[in-house]
């Protein structure tokens, strides 16, 4: 059941972040007042159907420094969704995480994924999306959007191949770099077959942000260690190749919730676990008869 109420908000989050069917008709983007709102997963900007701003592109655009207002929002806006959610955005409401979900589900050999791979995207983070932009700014003092425009197959997908199919003047602009970004993309996707998520897991910035809130965030996941077996079903069936007995909220859980479905001892729940009340059964135990003379 929670599999899928997960498929359908996932529908309806793609839907509804890029349901401006004109700029698809048209080959041209949303210009309007919610461009100024940033999508919470990753959505280029330049979708024709995206009402709203990518939060990578928008703080690539303010690296050079704080003293633009929309820095402080983008950087507030990115606090506040990991505070709460922390990757649960990965798991429930980014297209592209839908998009990569969606082709793993062709039948074909499946390959696991180096864990070393997964500080990878750190390193995406730090140098495409902060530092370079900070060191690279236009005439106004903005930031290039540099992972965008040299690594991202999200926004080939979303905006660099609808434009120029319906755009018959960016058709004629087509250069090197497009071919570049085509071929990025078409790795994507035969690594999406092959492996779960290997962008959110090894590239994606945001997929970066969001994992340093995990530990952290409202949203929680809680392993009961009285009821688990350790029978290893949640990491065989886990997208992102995670033990979640061993660390239930690890930075590489996209809390996609198929370990809660799927734990025969249900000893896995996810939700706003408050601390006090979540406290793991055998750490009550060890509470009965510790008073203030026995125990420190």
């Amino acid at each position: 059941m929670a599999s899928f109420k997960r498929r359908i908000i996932q529908v309806t989050s793609t839907i509804i972040g890029n349901g401006y069917f004109e700029g698809f008709a048209k080959g041209t983007i949303y210009r309007g007042k919610l461009k100024s709102v940033c999508f919470p997963g990753l959505n280029c900007y330049s979708c024709p159907g995206a009402y709203t701003s990518c939060p990578i592109g928008s703080l690539q655009s303010v690296a050079a420094g704080l003293k633009y207002q929309i820095s402080l929002y983008v950087i507030g806006f990115l606090m506040l969704i990991g505070t709460i959610w922390g990757r649960l955005i990965c798991g429930w409401i980014c297209p592209f995480g839908f998009f990569q979900e969606l082709l793993y589900k062709i039948p074909s050999k499946k390959l696991k994924m180096p864990k070393t791979l997964n500080t990878l995207k750190y390193f995406f983070l730090v140098v495409f999306v902060l530092l370079l932009p900070a060191l690279s700014t236009n005439e106004v003092g903005i930031g290039l959007p540099l992972f965008c425009k040299y690594i991202c197959p999200a926004g080939t997908l979303e905006a660099g191949i609808p434009l120029t199919i319906k755009n018959v003047a960016l058709r004629g602009a087509i250069g090197i770099m497009y071919y570049w970004k085509l071929m990025l993309l078409a790795i994507t996707i035969v690594f999406s077959i092959l492996i779960s998520r290997p962008f959110c897991r090894a590239v994606c910035p945001l997929g970066a942000i969001y994992s340093l809130f995990n530990s952290v965030s409202f949203y929680r996941m809680n392993v009961d260690g009285t009821k688990c077996t350790k029978c290893n079903i949640c990491n065989k069936i886990c997208p992102v190749d995670i033990k979640i007995y061993e660390n239930a909220n690890s930075p590489e859980c996209v809390r996609c919730g198929k370990c809660v479905d799927k734990c025969p001892t249900k000893a896995i729940k996810s939700g706003y676990i408050n601390e006090k009340k979540g406290r793991l059964n055998h750490e009550k135990i060890l509470d009965v008869g510790c008073g203030a003379d026995n125990c420190n």
